[in-house]
């Protein structure tokens, strides 16, 4: 489902996709009013596998409606597709539920391996977004006593999930099993009490893991 308000980009987009086997637009909506409306009622068996949404829309915003989007189809994937690089709407995105934030003047190519990435499991971040979710940090330290504290290797896998790998590419990096990898990720969430990547980060940020 794409929700833009710009008909030039809705059919940029929709263009853009058409050749891509994988991928289908099933819906467009001009508001996340609308598309939520149409969401409201349908079974889950027709819910989209994922929602591209911009945030500057009329009526509600893409950042209003993210944790909306969530309630009535929990199991819809929401990348948002902005403009803005905004730091503060980057966080708020992720914290309320989205997977990925990618900004419209990434190429097509980014774009459709952006949602490759998140249908994989993946996070989907540009570039530029995740570098500041990682606050120009490259290591991991413990944090002081009384905060969450991650292994040094659930560290290296937060880190390697902020820049966008799936599960066996971090696997090969770190020579581990993928399934490992998988038990690492599951520690993580529940260390962070969060249910995905760009959620983990966001947290790990805020608490201050990520330290120079």
């Amino acid at each position: 489902m794409l929700v833009e308000d710009s008909p030039e980009f809705r059919e940029v987009m929709a263009f853009g996709l058409s050749d891509e086997p994988d991928m289908e637009i099933v819906d467009q909506f001009n508001t996340a009013d609308a598309a939520l409306r149409s969401l409201e009622n349908a079974p889950q068996s027709t819910m989209p596998d994922l929602i591209l949404l911009d945030l500057n829309l009329p009526g509600i915003s893409g950042l209003e409606a993210v944790p909306r989007f969530k309630t009535c189809a929990p199991k819809t994937e929401i990348i948002i597709l902005t403009e803005s690089e905004r730091e503060a709407d980057v966080l708020s995105a992720i914290s309320s539920g989205a997977v990925g934030y990618l900004l419209k003047e990434s190429s097509l190519a980014n774009i459709t391996e952006g949602i490759r990435t998140v249908m994989d499991g993946g996070a989907s971040l540009d570039p530029v977004m995740a570098r500041y979710l990682l606050n120009n940090q490259s290591r991991y330290s413990l944090q002081k006593e009384g905060t969450t504290q991650l292994s040094v290797r659930e560290a290296q896998i937060l880190n390697l999930l902020a820049e966008g790998k799936l599960q066996k590419q971090i696997a090969d990096e770190l020579s581990i099993s993928p399934k490992t990898v998988g038990f690492h990720i599951g520690h993580i969430y529940e260390k962070l009490e969060v249910q995905n990547a760009p959620a983990a980060i966001h947290k790990a940020h805020y608490l201050g893991i990520f330290r120079k």
